[in-house]
This record gives C-alpha cells, sequence and structure tokens, in this order.
C-alpha cells in the first residue's frame, strides 16, 4: 500500500495549497522551495494518476480530483496527528520514571553519582531502585520489573543482552590482627579455597568470580559465614571474624585507613567485568539510556 499512497508530506502540502490558494505560498509556510513543492505535486499526480492542481498567474485551484483527494488527505493527516499525540504522551509516560535494578556493589558504590548526574539532566524522572544480587537483577529485567539492569561477574545472564561498562578487581581482606596481615609471601590458591571464609551469598557476582577462580584449586569450603551484603560482610572483616574475597571499589576506604588489610593470593583470576544489561533485542530507551550514556562516561 506504501507504494500507492502519498507519503505525509505531498499531503500536507496538497493541505496547504488547497487553504492558502497558492503554491508558493504553501511552499514557504512549509518551509520548501517552490520547484521542489512543484515537483512533490506532479510526483502525487503520477502516483495517482489524476490531476490535483490548476496552476494560473492567479494562483493556484484544486481540481475536482484534487478537491476530493484533500479531503481523504485532511482525513489521513488528522490521523497522523492523533498518533503523533498518542506517542508523545507515551513517551512521556515512560520519560517520567526509571526503574533501576543494580547487584550489591554497583548499587552501593558506583550507581549514586549515575543517578545524581541523570537527575541534573532529568529532574522531573522519578528514579527507583532495587538492590539485590546479580541473579536477581536479571529476573527482574527479564520479569519486565526493571527498565535497566547493573550486574558483576563473568558473562551476561541469559536471556539478557549487555555491554560492558567498567571493571572491579576481587581482593582477599583481613583485619589486622589476622595472622594473614603479617604474611610476608602471597596466598596459595588452595589455602584461600580450604580456609572458611566470609562470603557472599550464592547468585551474587562476586560469588561466581570467586567459585570460578578456586574450582580447579578444590573449591571452596563450607563459608564461616553466608552474608547477603557487602557491607554487612565488609562489617564482619573489620570487626575481626575472618577473612573474605570482597570488591576493591567496596573496601578502597578501610584499606587506605589500615581498617583492612589486602593480602596478595598467587596465580588467580579475581577480576571480573561490571555489566548493564537489558532484554535481549529491547536496547534502553528514554531516561535508560541515558543512565546507560552516564556509566560509559565515568568510565
Amino acid at each position: 500500500m506504501a507504494h500507492r499512497v502519498p507519503d505525509l508530506a505531498a499531503l500536507q502540502l496538497l493541505l496547504a495549497v488547497a487553504r492558502l490558494g497558492s503554491l508558493g505560498r504553501a511552499a514557504r509556510e512549509l518551509g520548501i522551495t517552490q520547484p521542489a513543492a512543484s515537483s512533490r505535486i506532479r510526483s502525487m499526480e503520477r502516483m495517482l494518476g489524476v490531476s490535483l492542481v490548476e496552476r494560473s498567474p492567479r494562483g493556484s485551484t484544486l481540481t475536482p480530483s484534487g478537491a476530493l483527494v484533500t479531503d481523504w488527505a485532511r482525513r489521513i493527516v488528522e490521523a497522523a496527528e492523533a498518533f503523533d499525540v498518542g506517542a508523545q504522551a507515551l513517551r512521556g509516560r515512560r520519560d517520567s520514571r526509571l526503574r533501576v535494578a543494580a547487584s550489591m556493589t554497583i548499587a552501593e558504590y558506583l550507581l549514586p553519582g549515575w543517578l545524581i548526574a541523570l537527575r541534573g539532566n532529568r529532574p522531573d524522572t522519578a528514579v527507583s531502585l532495587f538492590a539485590g544480587n546479580s541473579a536477581a537483577v536479571a529476573e527482574r529485567i527479564l520479569g519486565g520489573a526493571a527498565d535497566i539492569g547493573f550486574v558483576e561477574g563473568l558473562r551476561v545472564p541469559p536471556g539478557l543482552d549487555g555491554a560492558i561498562i567498567g571493571h572491579d578487581h576481587l581482593v582477599v581482606v583481613v583485619a589486622p590482627a589476622h595472622p594473614w596481615a603479617r604474611r610476608r609471601t602471597p596466598l596459595d590458591p588452595a589455602e584461600l579455597a580450604a580456609t572458611p571464609l566470609i562470603l557472599r551469598e550464592r547468585g551474587s557476582g562476586t560469588r561466581q568470580v570467586l567459585d570460578a577462580a578456586l574450582a580447579d584449586h578444590g573449591g571452596l569450603t563450607a563459608p564461616l559465614l553466608e552474608l547477603a551484603s557487602t557491607t554487612a560482610a565488609k562489617a564482619a572483616v573489620v570487626s575481626g571474624a575472618g577473612p573474605s574475597v570482597l570488591s576493591e571499589l567496596a573496601v578502597g576506604e578501610e584499606l587506605a585507613a589500615h581498617r583492612l588489610v589486602k593480602i596478595p593470593v598467587d596465580t588467580v583470576r579475581l577480576g571480573r567485568d561490571l555489566r548493564a544489561v537489558w532484554p535481549t533485542g529491547q536496547r534502553p530507551a528514554g531516561p535508560a539510556r541515558e543512565l546507560l550514556g552516564l556509566t560509559r562516561g565515568s568510565g
């Protein structure tokens, strides 16, 4: 049908000619040259197979066929305008809120800065934030409960697309009074795997990376404690409860203040990617796309 029906620009031009009685004035109103307007009318006439406009020194008038086509054109243009108004309303409703889901480390240590910057650009957008482990974030995105998510780990969760927005490194940390704090040599991966640790729960990006890193060294032994937040795990280590493996982003302040000590580990990869994620095939739009841009700019 598209090749048999004139486009909206041609129909709007015809309506302007009918209203103004002049092809030249219609062209000026629409911001095009008169030759371009004449060419557009001729193309429409060829498409429809009828003459639409009669030109004379006194102006331009519609032929009987042109008057009939103009009546149809008016209804099409009005419908298009209603469509545009509706689409703008949908965009406005979408842009009025942003639902974000983020894994704990990103939610606590990176998102606040990104959201402050977003609010500067979009003060009228209401933002809600769900903070959980990476598995829970993926569930919310797949269930339609969030517009964009942020996870840590080794790969994009199934059913989602993603983009790397940064990198993080896990470090072994202990309280200054812990025996490991006085070591002169790096920790052996097998010793780390065999030591009861203060760990994040299964499903977290931190646990996923640690499980994979120590799989070839006997795997993790039963945890000393299993906690659902990085802040809780960090507090337990600071109190002297035992060692942990946590995000370098999360423990920077404690390391600088000597409340925690970083323990080197031999020949084990503890790096991970930080990703923005969204449903497969559905690129972020509106505030979600703007937030994604801010995260990339921060790196």
